[in-house]
């Protein structure tokens, strides 16, 4: 056990980091989960990701502005034709998103072929460097949240599909970069699964159940020195299934009281 790996110096930002991501993923993954559209995120944090790396192997990863513009158009294109397929084709939308997945989780594999470094970056695709970031760096995201969590209560992105995919690209696009794409998955997904069945509170819950896990993760991670993204993505998935036991169980005896 490593004591010496908490230090709140790198622990703090990190935590920051994932409350950042929380408040607005578990609201939109609310939502994913109720449209049955699970794997969109995966698709359209795919699609973000070979913006990124598409802007690398264009030599832009010195110029955050051009790196940025890359990612986040390559992100809402993809939101724009996903809206798209679910206007035309509904009954296979999730196929189609399964399919977009793959196809760009294989292009950025092929992006990465020529480069010495390809296996480090596509590792940072998708597990993240959460332990990387500082508050300085997450000020603009925190910005950018506030403004997407402002359209999503305001103009009630929950009933306004287009807004919703256009809301998830940029949302999705950001957080990609921060806490890697399978970090993006578990904090849209894992926490909506825990409180699916809830019907007060259910975004409070959700808030718990992801604070929870990226609290425990980045704790366990630091003490038996593990990487920390797969850690915080495994007690997520551990606390979800605690939590929502326990929830379940209070329902129970909430509906044996009133008989």
């Amino acid at each position: 056990m490593n004591l010496d790996g908490l230090d709140a110096s790198i622990l703090g930002p990190a935590m920051a980091a994932g409350l950042l991501v929380l408040a607005t993923h578990v609201p939109l993954g609310r939502e994913v989960l109720r449209r049955g559209i699970i794997f969109i995120d995966l698709a359209i944090a795919q699609i973000a990701g070979i913006g990124a790396l598409l802007a690398h192997s264009l030599h832009l990863e010195h110029n955050a502005f051009g790196e940025q513009a890359v990612a986040y158009t390559a992100a809402i294109a993809g939101s724009l034709a996903l809206y798209a397929c679910e206007r035309r084709w509904p009954e296979v939308l999730e196929a189609i998103i399964g399919s977009v997945f793959v196809v760009a989780a294989s292009a950025g594999i092929l992006l990465l072929a020529g480069n010495p470094q390809g296996g480090e970056h596509l590792r940072e695709l998708l597990v993240g460097q959460i332990l990387w970031a500082d508050y300085r760096s997450l000020l603009p995201v925190a910005v950018l949240y506030a403004g997407v969590l402002l359209c999503w209560w305001l103009l009630q992105g929950e009933r306004n599909r287009l807004l919703f995919y256009l809301l998830f690209a940029v949302t999705v696009t950001a957080s990609v970069q921060l806490v890697g794409v399978y970090l993006v998955f578990a904090s849209l997904i894992i926490p909506a699964l825990a409180v699916r069945r809830c019907t007060k509170a259910a975004i409070p819950r959700g808030m718990l159940v992801g604070v929870s896990g990226y609290a425990t993760g980045l704790l366990l991670s630091a003490l038996l020195d593990l990487p920390s993204g797969a850690v915080i993505v495994i007690s997520l998935g551990v606390l979800a299934v605690v939590f929502s036991s326990l929830w379940q169980c209070d329902a129970a005896v909430r509906t044996g009281r009133s008989r």
